[in-house]
């Protein structure tokens, strides 16, 4: 296929390398990142876009993703794809998707999970919202770039499967580092309580796959100094993202909003930007009780 694809970060840049190498036409745009391996890089994001089937697009905000919307929809063809692979809010995804169908083209939110690891790796899974026919037509690209992609429903129902998933995500690791901090002051070994752990009832990812106590279980960034496979700041963006969605949804998230709050606090005023999600846990370590009381 010919594919535009604009948003050449840490995780585009290989999505883009990976559709490249498998024999795709990638023309690629970024204000400041570099050409990855494959791609042509154009002077513009409308550059990118003209001529392509499919448009992918990996921004930061939703802010971002509207802006760009504008930009390169009018420099696609009737039947082509906007393929956004972004963590935006729900309402955004609906209005760019709204605008898109204006235009004569097909609009899908598939939002990743996988992080940096998953995009190099092409193992992400991805969470789709649109129709039935636009996801059957990106699913080619989803195959190479990623190992799972789950078609949740129409427009934006991609981007409300991310923010509940991370939801989780951020509660889960929160729960972990708090039960290593508390083994650690009551005297029982990390290898002792991953093992008990990992296969009783507290059992989940962030303990078996992702453990946030260095030197247990399989490798993770806590065994690389926590430098980020997801960065804390992502997860905090997500859990707002989420509060964002349960206010304007009128649901109670009361551990959603707490897990915001610590991380928040985590991330803007205990060092936390640049670090691992995981790494709450030597944070946490290092507090007494009433320390981590800020929201």
């Amino acid at each position: 296929m010919r594919i535009g694809f604009v948003g050449l970060g840490n995780m585009g840049a290989p999505m883009a390398r990976n559709l490249a190498a498998a024999g795709h036409a990638v023309a690629g745009f970024d204000p400041v990142a570099p050409a990855p391996d494959g791609v042509a890089m154009a002077a513009s994001a409308p550059g990118a876009a003209a001529g392509a089937e499919v448009v992918i697009t990996m921004l930061p905000d939703g802010d971002i993703l509207r802006a760009v919307a504008c930009e390169v929809l009018p420099a696609m063809g009737p039947g082509a794809v906007l393929l956004d692979c972004s963590t935006v809010d729900v309402e955004a995804a609906r209005s760019v998707a709204e605008a898109a169908l204006a235009a004569g083209i097909a609009a899908v939110d598939a939002p990743v999970s996988g992080g940096v690891g998953g995009a190099q790796a092409g193992s992400l899974t991805f969470m789709v919202g649109g129709s039935e026919a636009a996801f059957a037509r990106v699913l080619p690209l989803l195959d190479v770039m990623g190992a799972r992609a789950v078609h949740c429903g129409e427009a934006g129902a991609g981007q409300a499967a991310k923010i509940c998933n991370n939801m989780i995500l951020g509660i889960t690791m929160l729960g972990t580092c708090e039960a290593f901090a508390l083994a650690d002051r009551l005297g029982l070994s990390r290898a002792a309580l991953f093992d008990v752990v990992s296969t009783s009832s507290g059992q989940s990812w962030s303990m078996t796959t992702y453990c946030p106590a260095p030197g247990v279980g399989p490798s993770s960034p806590a065994d690389n100094g926590y430098r980020p496979g997801f960065a804390a700041e992502l997860m905090l963006k997500d859990l707002r993202l989420s509060q964002q969605a349960a206010e304007a949804t009128g649901s109670l998230t009361p551990m959603g909003a707490r897990a915001a709050a610590l991380y928040a606090a985590f991330v803007e005023e205990e060092g936390g930007r640049g670090r691992d999600f995981s790494a709450v846990l030597p944070w946490l370590s290092a507090q007494e009780r009433g320390g981590t009381g800020k929201s």
